[in-house]
């Protein structure tokens, strides 16, 4: 079967836990899947970046280059609702994967389609979106909900989110993990590949910490707890090493100065995958405040190191690390964080494997879902 994959959102080094979600899934199908054939469909700006999908493919993957940038999201928008479904046609694609919520008007497609919608933030956090953009992500959710065959989740959680918003869709929903391979690197040095500033960071005892600057992530928070255990003589001689983009850096910056924490907290900013995973193999705990996620899959990658993992139980958060966390209650609270950071530093190294997000497990699940949903298109049209 020939898919086709949007991969035109994609604004590289942007887009964060979406960016790696796809990229995991395209690594997971040029391994695993040697039965159906994929054209990525990428834009000008970023096509380079999925240009060892063609290389590595064995022929199951071809990149087709659109005349549209990422980085111009309203030109990129327009563009695809008006000409991808065609161009998709004229390519042969008999079933489209959209990774995202955004799925193209395609009136008049005969062509089956699948999207993914992460979460439904917007609408448990209005205050963090514009009216505008709520509007839109609103339309664009119930649009993917009425026309696409079928409507993947990340979580049970986002699921029930979905059967709520969209009660109409319920038939249509499905939960599929997030793939998180085992990488190679994991118990390893992996120093190779890293800037030194980076290096350096592993000469001293750090908590790690890998977030967007984004409200919902709660990162102020962590800091007030980091302040409170610093005046308390809790902290140590330990920096909090913070690694993510997106949100207001200079605000961020400006809390550390109010807390009094300069010195204890490092924002590397954006990170390559070999630099997380380093940072991950050498710190002390991995700290994730967030109060809002569609899956989460830093909790995961940690966990699988060995690491002690404090974290909320917030939305699907307990869910997907099944329990297996140290859980701070009352996310909001510094003296609660400050708890559980104390009590995750007394307890043994426990390294967990979480077989069910592997990649071969999931790519053998979107298998099966493509032949779903063709026999089911197949079915529809002769019906009609």
């Amino acid at each position: 079967m020939r898919i086709g994959v949007d991969l035109l959102w994609v604004r590289v080094g942007v887009c964060g836990g979406t960016e790696s979600f796809i990229r995991n899934l395209l690594d997971g199908f040029w391994q695993y899947d040697t039965d159906n054939e994929y054209v990525l469909f990428v834009s000008r700006d970023n096509g380079e970046s999925f240009r060892a999908y063609e290389r590595q493919g064995g022929g199951t993957m071809r990149l087709c280059v659109c005349p549209v940038d990422s980085a111009s999201q309203p030109r990129r928008i327009l563009w695809e609702n008006l000409c991808l479904a065609r161009l998709a046609r004229r390519q042969q694609v008999q079933l489209m994967f959209i990774p995202v919520y955004s799925m193209p008007w395609n009136w008049g497609s005969k062509i089956p389609y699948v999207c993914v919608i992460h979460d439904l933030q917007a609408w448990h956090y209005p205050a963090f979106f514009s009216l505008p953009r709520r509007m839109f992500l609103g339309y664009e959710w119930r649009h993917a909900c009425r026309r696409a065959r079928r409507v993947l989740t990340d979580s049970e959680y986002c699921r029930r989110d979905l059967e709520r918003y969209c009660p109409g869709a319920k038939n249509k929903l499905q939960v599929m993990y997030v793939p998180i391979p085992k990488d190679s690197r994991e118990g390893q040095e992996g120093s190779g590949e890293c800037r030194p500033q980076i290096l350096a960071l592993a000469e001293q005892a750090y908590d790690y910490c890998v977030s967007s600057l984004l409200p919902h992530k709660n990162l102020d928070t962590l800091l007030q707890a980091v302040q409170r255990m610093r005046r308390q003589g809790a902290w140590g001689e330990r920096r909090l090493v913070i690694s993510g983009v997106g949100g207001n850096v200079t605000r961020l910056e400006e809390q550390l100065e109010q807390y009094g924490i300069v010195q204890q907290v490092t924002l590397t900013g954006y990170v390559s995958d070999a630099e997380r995973d380093y940072l991950y193999e050498h710190c002390g705990l991995f700290l994730f405040p967030s109060i809002f996620e569609g899956f989460g899959m830093p909790p995961i990658e940690a966990m699988r190191r060995g690491k002690r993992v404090v974290m909320t139980r917030c939305s699907c958060l307990e869910e997907i690390t099944r329990g297996r966390a140290v859980y701070v209650d009352r996310p909001c609270d510094p003296s609660c964080w400050q708890e559980q950071i104390l009590l995750a530093r007394q307890m043994p190294v426990q390294r967990e494997d979480f077989p069910e997000y592997a990649p071969e497990q999931i790519v053998g699940q979107y298998r099966q879902l493509w032949l779903e949903v063709a026999e089911g298109a197949q079915t529809g049209s002769k019906e009609e």
